[in-house]
């Protein structure tokens, strides 16, 4: 089983006023390397971007802001116009909470939050954006999949639906709480937690990235100042898998592929 290109879904954006406790914690836990844009974002924030060990091309972007402002971690979608596409999502039930504006590497950027309050960034296809895509397999501390957590799978499925054309199938392979792999082009590539029927359920858009070997890295994690949330877990057919909160509240997950 191989890992797949994640198609529209160009990497992910932390938010936070404490980018040197951003980059301390994945740095040591997860071997990502960092670099400072010049300039700053269209919102005035400082953007430091954020490269897996081995990779040719940065996969997300730390952004920070002023002392006060939200902790935040959102998917970055590749759109072909940004303006257009938000406007479209906000009549499918989503929140524009950034409108469309040139950003600080030449993209076109907005930021929406989905129906369930999920944070998602719009992004236009430059080359700098494809580029983030990469090529080759994902070596561990990689974005490599997302996962979605919600209450109302039936909605949150729809929209997504709607709003990309992603398709949800069942995976018979989850042990616990059911599980759809999220289909963003021919090949599953990413996945929905189903909550409904969980009291205090989890809403949640999430980036999740490969490891070595997820129990030794979630115990890494937590002595870094993490939390578990979830996990680890394994398939039925081998994934291992987890839901941690960095020391900022942010959710990420890892996982490791099925051996053999």
């Amino acid at each position: 089983m191989e890992l797949s290109s994640l198609d529209m879904i160009s990497g992910f954006e932390i938010d936070t006023a404490d980018a040197k406790g951003v980059t301390d914690f994945y740095g040591q836990l997860l071997g990502w390397t960092f670099a400072t844009e010049p300039g700053s974002g269209a919102d005035g924030s400082t953007c430091i971007r954020i490269t897996a060990p081995g990779a040719a091309a940065p996969m997300g972007l730390i952004r920070q802001h002023a002392a006060g402002g939200k902790e935040a971690v959102s998917l970055r979608v590749l759109s072909g116009d940004v303006a257009a596409d938000a406007a479209r999502l906000e009549k499918l039930g989503a929140t524009v909470v950034a409108p469309a504006a040139p950003d600080g590497d030449q993209a076109v950027r907005a930021r929406v939050t989905d129906p369930r309050g999920n944070v998602l960034t719009l992004v236009s296809r430059t080359g700098a954006q494809e580029a983030e895509q990469g090529g080759g397999q994902p070596q561990p501390g990689a974005f490599a999949s997302f996962e979605i957590g919600t209450t109302d799978a039936e909605a949150t499925r729809a929209f997504y639906a709607q709003a990309f054309g992603w398709r949800f199938e069942q995976d018979p392979g989850s042990v616990s709480t059911p599980y759809y792999s999220i289909f963003t082009g021919p090949t599953p590539t990413g996945g929905m937690y189903d909550y409904s029927a969980v009291t205090d359920g989890a809403e949640f858009a999430m980036p999740t990235f490969l490891a070595t070997d997820v129990p030794t890295d979630v115990a890494r994690a937590v002595s870094l100042g993490g939390a578990v949330e979830y996990g680890p877990e394994a398939t039925t057919y081998g994934l291992v898998f987890a839901r941690l909160t960095d020391p900022h509240g942010n959710r990420f997950g890892l996982f490791t592929m099925p051996q053999g």
